[in-house]
């Protein structure tokens, strides 16, 4: 389980964060999402100590986050970022090896068993004819895929991340999310489609300008009302085979066009 209460983010005297509550039990998906502005991001990147908070507490594990090393936060965490770190000229296997660094001693590391596990990593996300390519060569969706297969090859019992599906089309977005559900490990993911984010989550989390809107499963966040203020555009609801659709309209305020 992964837990933050009480949040309270700031970057000089302006408030990015104010008293944020976000918890993902055990083996939950739970996405995060809001518009521009509302501090989605900063929320994730607080939850693996990348950006500090000024009140408040989060737990991994049941361990206060800001006791714990950055290792151990490695071993428990692993993140997919929104933008993708420089590039080192690594191929792709090493760079999805980079997974079992926190795992591993630099002696042990690149055994036969952490072998295994980047061979896994690499199948699962459809890489391994990739795997001897330098990163710096590929596509922004497929160095996403190479930050997905390193977060598997993690093998951490937490999975953050941070806008997954962008660069990707709508075949390797659906692809990407049934593979993060499919992932053994307890996921927060922020999201801006909120179609996308009905489709992968199980409890959903609305922040609008830092302040937590609502929170809760996905028909009770995902409220037209509730949505048409936070977004400010015209929100219709329906329900295609079960799953959750949202049409969007322009503001009222918008002329028609002649």
């Amino acid at each position: 389980m992964i837990a933050a209460c009480d949040v309270v983010v700031r970057r000089g005297q302006r408030v990015v964060l104010d008293s944020v509550d976000v918890s993902a039990d055990h083996h939950t998906t739970v996405g995060i999402v809001g518009p521009n502005g509302a501090g989605k991001s900063t929320l994730l990147s607080a939850l693996y100590r990348n950006v500090a908070i000024c009140s408040g507490r989060i737990t991994v594990s049941d361990r206060d986050l800001s006791t714990m090393s950055r290792r151990d936060i490695a071993r428990d965490v692993a993140v997919v970022s929104q933008t993708p770190d420089q590039a080192l000229p690594l191929t792709v296997r090493d760079t999805v090896a980079l997974g079992r660094l926190p795992h591993r001693s630099l002696m042990a590391y690149g055994d036969a068993a952490d072998r295994e596990i980047v061979d896994a990593a690499l199948a699962r996300t459809d890489l391994t004819g990739m795997a001897s390519r330098l990163v710096t060569q590929l596509s922004g969706g497929e160095r996403q895929r190479v930050l997905v297969a390193r977060a598997i090859a993690q093998q951490a019992g937490h999975l953050l991340l941070d806008e997954p599906t962008n660069h990707l089309d709508i075949g390797h977005q659906f692809a990407l999310l049934n593979l993060v559900r499919s992932i053994d490990s307890t996921t927060i993911i922020v999201l801006h489609d909120l179609n996308l984010a009905a489709r992968v989550a199980d409890q959903l989390v609305l922040l609008d300008k830092g302040h937590l809107v609502a929170s809760g499963p996905c028909e009770e966040v995902l409220r037209p009302d509730l949505l048409s203020d936070v977004y400010r555009v015209g929100v219709e609801r329906i329900t295609h085979n079960g799953r959750i659709h949202l049409l969007f309209n322009p503001p009222n305020n918008e002329p028609p066009k002649q």
